[in-house]
């Protein structure tokens, strides 16, 4: 694959970014500009090929935004082994310089990555061994995953492929394509191509719109997909032009990858509803960060965010095994925390599924609290958020000669049995807001309550 990929966007030039976040982001808030040298610098600022340009990619750049940086020496060791570069834009979002920050810790290097226990690996998902043609990866008997380039505008402390991340930034050649182009037609169980990367958004819009015509091309894949990190850490590429292009594709889906509720600013929602309203189903893609997002108030918090934002939050991965990022991993039981908690706190929509990508390539395998009790040939006992225990008859059950009054307290056993159909908690919020209305209803019994103001 190294031999066979060309140059997509201009190597990183000597321009820099000149001024700290705080002023940059003030160079975003006029709505009108009478100044022409402030003009010049809120243009240059939502020129998304500038800010490529301008992305922070070595210590020095990083001062500017951080000037209290400590450790220089010891960071530059994580820089060479794991690259660096970071969007003036996303550096904007840095509200304290330390690892307490979220953004600053997703996107600064840290000491710790050099850290490597026994259990983490370069290739965890072993994407390599299932590369039939290099750039498609091939798991899933009905679709494969293209990696369109090995370019990123941010480059994630946390990426799961950290082993190519900054290393090369280069995108799949013609040649390849046409060998990807050929398997395609020859497995035609391929329905759904996923294009990731790298980010396949940080290339041209001709150079998209070449991956996208190709997988339209083969008469079998009836769904594309495109995960991209841009519309959190480089808003501005999402111009009217990439849109107008992208809408040519449909049916095509967007999966994008917010982490935290500070990365859902004002150009980031503009940039998912731009795509929203081009008739582009956004998904997101959240990972379990420790010391990011490791907190239900927090997921919470984001998963609404994006529901105003017509993102639907899809996956909830756990941290996966990779050489570089054993500091960012959380155990399986805090995500398995975090969705009980959000489970009758927010609705369905905005509930996204918690992962394992599973090492050996074993694929995502959901993991969830377990709201089945227990099990028996004629009735099954789940469990709510709540606590509530209720009994569901399996189709088929004579209720009249299993349905007996419970002697006592009922249990689970009585459940299971169907001689009882419910364990109701006592005083929950559901329950007192119940009596509430039984009472507000019966002073009001006779007055037409339900229909009066």
């Amino acid at each position: 694959m190294q031999q066979e990929i060309q140059p997509v966007t201009p190597a990183v030039t000597e321009e820099q970014a000149s001024e700290p976040p705080s002023t940059m982001r003030a160079a975003q808030t006029p709505s009108s500009c009478q100044d022409e040298p402030l003009c010049k610098k809120l243009s240059q600022w939502n020129d998304w090929r500038w800010q490529i340009r301008n992305r922070i990619r070595s210590l020095d750049q990083l001062a500017r935004y951080v000037p209290s940086l400590s450790g220089r020496s010891e960071l530059q060791k994580v820089i060479a082994k794991y690259p660096m570069a970071i969007t003036p834009y996303y550096a904007s979002l840095i509200q304290h310089a330390d690892v307490s920050d979220p953004i600053f810790r997703m996107s600064v290097p840290n000491l710790r990555e050099m850290f490597d226990p026994p259990c983490l690996t370069d290739d965890p998902l072993e994407e390599h061994e299932d590369m039939p043609v290099p750039g498609l990866v091939h798991r899933y008997r009905d679709r494969a995953l293209l990696i369109a380039t090995t370019m990123c505008s941010m480059y994630c402390r946390h990426c799961t492929r950290k082993r190519i991340a900054g290393t090369r930034e280069n995108a799949i050649s013609a040649r390849r394509l046409r060998q990807v182009q050929e398997y395609l037609f020859n497995h035609p169980e391929i329905s759904d191509v996923i294009v990731s990367g790298g980010d396949p958004l940080t290339m041209s819009d001709a150079a998209i719109e070449a991956v996208l015509s190709m997988l339209r091309s083969v008469p079998s894949v009836q769904i594309i997909r495109i995960g991209t990190r841009v519309p959190v850490v480089l808003p501005m590429r999402i111009t009217d032009e990439l849109v107008s292009m992208l809408k040519r594709y449909h049916p095509l889906w967007i999966n994008t990858h917010f982490n935290h509720p500070n990365e859902l600013t004002d150009q980031s929602r503009a940039a998912c509803e731009k795509l929203a309203d081009a008739g582009i189903p956004l998904g997101n893609q959240t990972v379990l960060l420790r010391g990011v997002n490791d907190d239900p108030q927090i997921i919470e918090e984001l998963c609404r965010g994006l529901i105003r934002t017509r993102v639907r939050p899809y996956y909830m991965y756990q941290c996966d095994l990779v050489r570089g990022v054993e500091h960012f991993r959380t155990s399986v039981r805090k995500g398995m925390e975090i969705m009980e908690y959000l489970r009758g706190r927010v609705s369905g929509i905005a509930i996204p599924t918690f992962v394992v990508d599973a090492p050996h390539g074993g694929g995502k395998i959901p993991v969830l609290p377990n709201y089945v009790v227990t099990m028996s040939p004629t009735h099954t006992v789940l469990r709510n958020y709540e606590g509530l225990l209720v009994s569901y008859p399996e189709p088929g059950v004579d209720m009249e000669s299993t349905v007996e009054p419970a002697s006592g307290q009922a249990g689970v056993w009585e459940l299971a049995c169907g001689k009882a159909d419910v364990i109701q908690p006592a005083h929950t919020t559901r329950m007192d807001r119940r009596e509430k209305i039984t009472a507000k209803r019966g002073a009001a019994r006779g007055t037409g309550y339900l229909f009066d103001a």
